[in-house]
């Protein structure tokens, strides 16, 4: 009876103590945090820790013989990696802006005496191949840098059209590809994965959502929207991340217009009337140069004053040309800058090292003119884009694909300026931050550029508040019609 007694006393117990873990208002709570806790990492404003790897300011070169209108190619057994992109044609000056800060991380490189790989140590050799932006001749290109001059990487590029073709053919191939500048989450859908095609920028859908989470969460002004964008695969798939983001993080936003114009137009009017008409508040648009220049321009010529959303409005010898006054109040999202710029010990370093080759050496054209000035934004993004590619490289100590694709899914590393980016494994899309800036005159920049001068420009508005938004906010769209990421979550896992 004692026996019977003390048995029902001891369950009585653990009945009640399994109640308390069960309705007790602290425990739920953290049951909670435990399982948010990943997601909580991810929202603090550097995510996953301690990196895999990281850019080492103390390893870095003296980069003062770099001159990227004289760059230095070396030959013979060499790491080949091909940039694509337009070195000629309306969209010439694209190639440039994504070679020349590419074209920095390898002479770093090189000048430390190159990469261990394959047993013996080995320089990198970036080529130019010219895609012209066009498709066909994209495809003739790619063939050539891996038959003819026996490409091992391929990278690039402007334009989401001209990467798929590089994704097709380096999936042919078994060439690794790196896109660090085409933004079409479709290119890496279950239609067009590759195995050997790796996504290091930002995607359509982050910088959608990004937006959209800055003005429903974080601004919480203004309601109404017009979508202008280029007519072909990206412009579209920005609008349409915009779109989602609306329903999200502000659904009581409004889209008042939406349109969609052809490369490299020289007249928006007719475009801009409809704005005018539409009562919108805010103009969202991912235009590059040089549609980005004219349509801003000629936006202000005709007397709107809007404010643009924007991802590539940012480039300053067209800022300059519409001046202080008509450059205030852009909104501008951004896949490489942190705030304020120069938190992060050492990047004022990396950013001098540049910021003095510029003003000293570099007196060829375009390389002489502001846009190559400070080497930040979408510039120090390719600039740090190919220092992970090398880096992933020098770990895989191999030009193996196979060995590329082992170290670089899931890979982690660290910018110079502190930010950390990392690799979904399943479908190659790189998770980050990302920075949404307002522009202001040069004696409010002082909040971002965190140095002297403490401006970025004179002649122009340029980034000054800055606002993080969390990587948990911005995950890359992923396609669960690929057999790799079925029944992950955002995260991958």
């Amino acid at each position: 009876m004692k026996f019977i007694s003390k048995s029902v006393f001891v369950l009585i117990g653990l009945f009640s103590l399994l109640s308390l873990m069960v309705y007790s208002p602290q425990m739920a709570l953290a049951a909670k945090a435990d399982k948010t806790s990943k997601a909580a990492k991810a929202d603090a404003s550097d995510n996953w820790g301690k990196p895999n790897a990281a850019f080492d300011i103390n390893k870095m070169s003296d980069m003062s013989d770099f001159d990227p209108a004289h760059p230095v190619i070396p030959t013979g057994d060499v790491i080949t990696i091909a940039h694509v992109a337009p070195f000629s044609g309306p969209g010439a000056i694209n190639g440039e802006l994504h070679y020349a800060p590419m074209l920095w991380a390898v002479h770093d490189i090189n000048k430390r005496g190159g990469i261990w790989v394959d047993g013996k140590k080995k320089l990198v050799a970036l080529i130019k191949a010219d895609s012209m932006s066009k498709p066909d001749q994209a495809k003739k290109i790619c063939e050539r840098m891996i038959l003819q001059e026996k490409a091992q990487f391929l990278v690039g590029t402007s334009g989401s059209n001209i990467m798929k073709v590089m994704n097709e053919t380096g999936n042919k191939y078994k060439v690794i590809i790196m896109n660090e500048g085409a933004l079409s989450d479709d290119l890496m859908d279950a239609t067009n994965f590759s195995r050997y095609a790796f996504m290091s920028s930002a995607s359509t859908e982050q910088i959608g959502l990004g937006l959209a989470y800055f003005y429903g969460q974080i601004r919480k002004k203004e309601k109404k929207f017009y979508i202008i964008g280029q007519d072909y695969s990206f412009g579209h798939a920005l609008g349409d991340g915009f779109k989602r983001g609306l329903k999200e993080y502000y659904p009581e936003a409004q889209i008042v217009g939406e349109d969609y114009h052809k490369l490299f137009l020289t007249d928006f009017a007719p475009y801009l009337e409809k704005v005018k008409a539409s009562g919108a508040e805010v103009i969202y648009t991912g235009d590059w140069t040089p549609d980005s220049g004219n349509l801003l321009k000629q936006a202000r010529q005709m007397g709107i004053k809007l404010p643009f959303a924007n991802l590539f409005m940012n480039e300053p010898n067209e800022l300059h040309q519409v001046g202080v006054e008509g450059t205030k109040g852009l909104i501008n999202i951004d896949q490489h800058d942190v705030t304020p710029a120069f938190k992060f010990p050492g990047y004022d370093k990396f950013h001098k090292s540049w910021n003095n080759q510029w003003q000293k050496k570099w007196k060829t054209q375009p390389f002489d003119s502001r846009v190559f000035e400070h080497g930040s934004s979408n510039l120090g993004s390719y600039t740090m884009q190919m220092y992970w590619l090398l880096s992933v490289i020098e770990r895989a100590k191999s030009t193996d694909p196979e060995k590329i694709i082992k170290v670089w899914e899931g890979d982690t590393y660290r910018f110079a300026n502190g930010k950390i980016i990392k690799m979904r494994a399943c479908d190659h899309k790189a998770m980050q931050n990302l920075l949404v800036t307002e522009y202001v005159p040069p004696e409010q920049q002082k909040v971002s550029f965190n140095i002297p001068p403490y401006y970025w420009f004179k002649g122009c508005a340029y980034a000054g508040p800055g606002y993080v938004i969390p990587a948990a906010k911005v995950l890359p769209w992923m396609d669960q019609n690929l057999d790799r990421c079925k029944g992950k979550n955002g995260w991958g896992e």
